[in-house]
C-alpha cells in the first residue's frame, strides 16, 4: 500500500506537470560501450530534437517502433518513456520490494514460531480457566 503511494509522486519527470509527446525508436551507438542502444527520438513545436535513453530492463524495441515519451517543459531532454515497465514500475523498485516483504515474511515467521514462555503458561492458564456464563437477560 506505501509502495502505491510512493509511485505516482516519485516518477522523473514528474506525472502531474509532465508532458506526453509521441516518439519513435532509433538505434545508435553507445558513447561509452559503443553498443547499439536503443533511443526515442522526439521533437518540440517541429524545430528542436531531442533524444532520450529507452534501454530498458526486460524491455525491446524495435526500429522504427512509435512510443510515447513524457518530459517536463524546463528540461526536455531528461524524458522517459511513458509506459507501466520503465516509467510506472522499475527493476529497482520492484527489487527493493520483493527484498522488503521477504525480509518481513522472514521476521513475522521467526516471531511466531519461537513464542516466549510466558506468553505459553498465560495462554495455558487462560485455557484452563473456568468460563462463566452470564445471561443476557435479568
Amino acid at each position: 500500500m506505501v509502495f502505491g503511494l510512493y509511485i505516482p509522486f516519485s516518477r522523473t519527470p514528474d506525472f502531474f506537470d509532465g508532458l506526453k509527446t509521441p516518439a519513435t525508436i532509433h538505434f545508435k551507438a553507445d558513447s561509452a560501450s559503443h553498443k547499439l542502444m536503443p533511443f526515442a527520438d522526439f521533437s518540440l513545436n517541429g524545430q528542436t530534437s531531442y533524444s532520450v535513453s529507452a534501454d530498458y530492463i526486460f524491455r525491446s524495441f524495435k526500429e522504427g517502433q512509435k512510443v510515447q515519451v513524457i518530459y517536463e517543459n524546463a528540461n526536455p531532454a531528461e524524458g522517459a518513456i511513458y509506459s507501466w515497465w520503465g516509467y510506472w514500475i522499475t527493476w529497482k523498485e520492484l527489487l527493493f520490494c520483493i527484498i522488503g516483504y521477504i525480509v518481513l515474511f522472514q521476521a513475522a515467521k521467526s516471531i511466531v514460531n519461537q513464542p516466549a514462555q510466558e506468553a505459553m503458561d498465560e495462554l495455558r492458564d487462560y485455557e484452563k480457566k473456568p468460563k462463566i456464563r452470564k445471561s443476557r437477560y435479568k
